[in-house]
């Protein structure tokens, strides 16, 4: 049965629809046009979905892993886990002094990095530390330990064409311009800015708050369930690849934002409580 007058489906399409349908027709057209003989399907089956389709390769795998955080979040700790930890390392924070830049930790400034063997000063030596706890441990973003260049500086693994983490097209070698894996840089940002992903993380358990069982409010907000100051201060001579757990799945839940107040006032007693003994190894977050 046809549909009543004045029913949009009986007009003409939109001028939003007319453009995503020719934007889209000469995205795929391009995205076509540049794939290799080898590609990973998954991903050409989630660019070719997308309201928007990415019109080349190395964009159509950054949406796909942008739109599958928690098995990019899996990967990146399995990377991680394959490179394991550099020998000589252990986890420290980099010392910030008034007037002295201080860099975003979502973007990482280059390293440099000196001769195969040679001392580096400290400023060298300190490049790629982070200054807070909260942040993930990642040694090969420190100069001392940065495998150079074509190695992602998160999971220390090779990274390939379009920022794939195996070489499905035979090259032999790295792509030397690359130094984060595109699944690594979807980790990261999981890993640096949870509260960004409340989304998928609320679907994951369903709804329902982790503590509480009970349905998840809108305001409800994402936790670690061990706080990142103990992981510092009990926790942080763990293996590596270990210590990224705790900023990933693991240890992430949603919870009610009343339930998360109580938790962070339980949290705040203890830390003042422990500096008040003198036994606090954490610096201020």
């Amino acid at each position: 049965m046809s549909g009543t007058a004045g029913d949009p489906a009986d007009g003409p399409p939109s001028a939003a629809s007319l453009w995503r349908e020719a934007r889209n027709g000469a995205a795929r057209a391009r995205l076509e046009k540049s794939l290799p003989a080898v590609f990973p399907a998954p991903v050409l089956r989630h660019a070719l979905s997308r309201p928007l389709v990415p019109p080349t390769p190395r964009l159509a795998v950054e949406s796909y892993w942008r739109h599958h955080i928690l098995r990019a979040d899996r990967l990146a700790r399995a990377l991680a886990a394959q490179s394991g930890q550099p020998e000589g390392w252990t986890w420290r924070l980099g010392t910030w002094r008034l007037g002295t830049w201080r860099p975003d930790p979502r973007r990482p400034a280059p390293l440099r990095l000196g001769a195969a063997g040679a001392d580096l000063g400290t400023e060298d030596a300190e490049a790629g530390l982070a200054f807070s706890f909260r942040m993930p441990p990642a040694p090969f973003r420190e100069a001392p330990y940065a495998r150079g260049k074509g190695h992602c500086c998160v999971c220390g693994q090779p990274v390939y064409r379009f920022g794939w983490h195996r070489d499905l097209w035979g090259a032999g070698a790295p792509n030397r311009n690359a130094s984060w894996h595109a699944a690594c840089v979807a980790a990261w940002k999981l890993w640096t800015g949870p509260s960004d992903h409340v989304k998928v993380l609320k679907r994951r358990q369903r709804h329902r708050c982790a503590q509480s069982g009970k349905r998840l409010l809108r305001s409800a907000e994402v936790d670690h369930r061990v706080p990142l100051y103990r992981i510092w201060r009990e926790e942080r001579a763990r293996p590596w690849p270990e210590l990224l757990g705790y900023w990933g799945l693991p240890n992430l839940q949603v919870v009610n934002r009343a339930i998360h107040a109580d938790k962070c006032a339980v949290e705040a007693g203890e830390r003042a409580s422990v500096r008040r003994s003198g036994r606090d190894g954490a610096p201020p977050a």
